[in-house]
């Protein structure tokens, strides 16, 4: 009977901790994914970009958007290739850098923000330690810092970069 009781009681606990949250809008989701993430501002960033501070910036807009403009020293890993290419040998020799450490500090970034928080999430389920993500964006950066920005003019499209994401 005890045996009984503490199955029940274990079963109970299991369905009770198992969260399975749905959201009616991809609004609502990313207001929960942002609880409890670090934020930066752009000042903060440009300080420790000032100071030389070591750290990974990550761009995850798409790069079509990234080719138009972005932050000095940031790697674009898009959100939809993120959890793949994070922990890829061959994608950071790639692109000239080592493979960051999960306790290592990295800095999200997207258009406005609302795909950074998502992609935070994703990396802290990946074991990672010290994930934030700029407050505004790109688009806070670009409003507040207009001439620190790099663009890949060789590597545009024909036409203006796509709004991609809703953010």
């Amino acid at each position: 009977m005890k045996q009984l009781l503490l199955t029940i009681a274990v079963t109970f606990l299991f369905i009770a901790c198992n969260k399975n949250e749905t959201f009616s809008t991809v609004d609502e989701m990313v207001v929960e994914a942002g609880k409890d993430l670090k934020i930066i501002t752009v000042e903060e960033l440009k300080t420790k970009i000032d100071s030389f501070e070591m750290f990974n910036l990550i761009d995850v807009r798409e790069s079509t958007e990234h080719n138009f403009g972005y932050i000095p020293g940031s790697v674009n890993i898009s959100r939809g290739t993120l959890e793949f290419k994070i922990a890829s040998d061959e994608f950071w020799e790639s692109t000239g850098f080592y493979l960051p450490e999960v306790k290592e500090e990295f800095v999200l970034y997207c258009k406005k923000g609302s795909r950074s928080i998502l992609a935070a999430k994703a990396l802290i389920k990946l074991g990672y330690k010290n994930v934030k993500i700029i407050d505004g964006g790109f688009k806070k950066w670009e409003l507040s810092y207009p001439l620190l920005q790099e663009k890949n003019l060789e590597l545009q499209s024909h036409g203006a970069a796509e709004e991609v994401g809703g953010c």
